[in-house]
């Protein structure tokens, strides 16, 4: 979105809040970005129509306030249809990051929704090879577009000298992990790492989603830091050892395609990873990434890394990699699908009827998102 953000307006709706307060849309605007974040704050008690009746009323007030009529709608989730069925965009994206109805607590209505969702869809567009494999044959206009890095960010890893002071305290080696911690990950396996290898520290980063904290694995050895921002990272990763990726095999983690592996990468770590498809290929396959079946696995792999230095070649094959799946080379494919689906339907549209002023308008392209 912040690639969007240089030449179109953009307007990011968040997931709502709950206060104490009447309901309103807190807005903001990234001052790196320029991306407008915002996010509907709601009153406690509400029913679940209630809740979506007043998202729907105050995306339509946001659209009437900030003049947006010539506009993308991009989906992320297929259950935001149901605040925007109001909505006349010039083209519908449905970025399909993940297969959402697999995870935990997801909506009755996920499945149907998306089933809307692809009928309305202009492009669809998946985070990895397994999920464009499943998605492909339920539209006319699937793209594959698997996880990308911003390589200057989590590059600076390789050159920050001093870490964070949570972590800065622990013994080496360090084996770390970023993302939220829900049912995606192993635990059991985390517990038996740890178990093992007493003077191994592992790091864990990210807020604790949809299991009950009291299940997680606890031990002298492990540290769980809580969520950091993205700009903090890098710095996080720069005194870890390994990056793990210690996810289990379930029906949330069948088409998952983390982008936590380039961010790893990027930041120079060596990587061991729970055999996940999209891991194995291309990552695995190419040597970038240890995969690892089992807590034993897992354990050989990291001995083997921690012995020695990394292959001399290594960094050199990472950068060569990750050069080809930056944002910008991401945005600049993605742009160029959307403007050529805006141009064949302004075609069609002057094929249909006589050109007005407003087609005529249309005919620029929208210049929202």
């Amino acid at each position: 979105m912040s690639r969007f953000a240089r030449n179109r307006r953009v307007f990011f709706i968040e997931e709502s809040v709950f206060e104490d307060a009447e309901p309103y849309l807190r807005s903001s605007v990234c001052t790196n970005t320029g991306v407008r974040v915002n996010t509907p704050v709601l009153p406690h008690g509400l029913s679940q129509q209630q809740i979506t009746d007043c998202q729907a009323t105050l995306l339509t007030k946001m659209l009437a306030q900030n003049s947006i009529t010539d506009y993308i709608a991009w989906y992320y989730t297929p259950m935001a249809l149901e605040i925007s069925s109001s909505l006349h965009p010039s083209l519908t994206v449905y970025d399909c990051m993940d297969e959402l109805s697999a995870f935990a607590g997801a909506p009755a209505a996920m499945r149907r929704n998306e089933a809307a969702l692809f009928y309305q869809a202009d492009l669809v567009f998946t985070g990895g090879a397994s999920l464009f494999e499943s998605k492909r044959t339920r539209h006319q206009s699937v793209h594959l577009f698997p996880s990308s890095v911003d390589v200057a960010h989590f590059s600076r890893a390789r050159s920050i000298k001093q870490g964070p002071n949570d972590q800065a305290h622990l013994p080496r080696p360090r084996l770390g992990y970023a993302g939220v911690i829900d049912e995606r990950m192993d635990l059991d396996l985390l517990r038996h790492i740890a178990l093992a290898r007493p003077n191994w520290q592992l790091i864990l980063l990210g807020p604790v989603v949809k299991i009950d904290p009291a299940l997680l694995p606890r031990a002298a050895n492990i540290h769980y830091l809580g969520m950091k921002p993205y700009q903090d990272l890098p710095s996080y990763f720069s005194g870890w050892d390994i990056g793990l990726l210690p996810f289990a095999l379930n029906e949330s983690t069948r088409f998952i395609s983390p982008t936590k592996t380039p961010e790893y990468l990027a930041a120079g770590l060596r990587v061991v990873s729970a055999p996940i498809r999209d891991i194995v290929m291309p990552y695995g396959d190419l040597g970038l990434v240890q995969i690892a079946s089992d807590a034993d696995e897992f354990i050989r792999a990291a001995d083997s890394l921690l012995a020695g230095p990394p292959d001399v070649n290594f960094l050199a094959q990472v950068d060569h990699f990750l050069s080809l799946s930056s944002w910008d080379t991401t945005w600049s494919n993605m742009n160029d699908l959307i403007e050529d689906k805006l141009a064949l339907k302004h075609l069609q549209t002057r094929a249909t009827r006589p050109l007005t002023k407003a087609a005529r308008v249309a005919s620029q392209g929208a210049s929202d998102v």
